[in-house]
């Protein structure tokens, strides 16, 4: 599952305005994508323990 959600982030993060379509001139899309996948991380990581 881990690795269908780094996937999934490398896709949105590297092509994400092609395949979605949005418009994101100062970058706080990926921005927001970065954060949400580090949250993501380590809130998995501090469940598992």
């Amino acid at each position: 599952m881990s690795g269908l959600a780094l996937a999934m982030f490398v896709g949105l993060f590297a092509w994400g305005q092609q395949i979605v379509g949005y418009s994101d001139p100062d970058g706080k899309v990926r921005l927001a994508l970065l954060a949400c996948f580090a949250f993501g991380l380590l809130i998995g990581y501090r469940a598992k323990r």
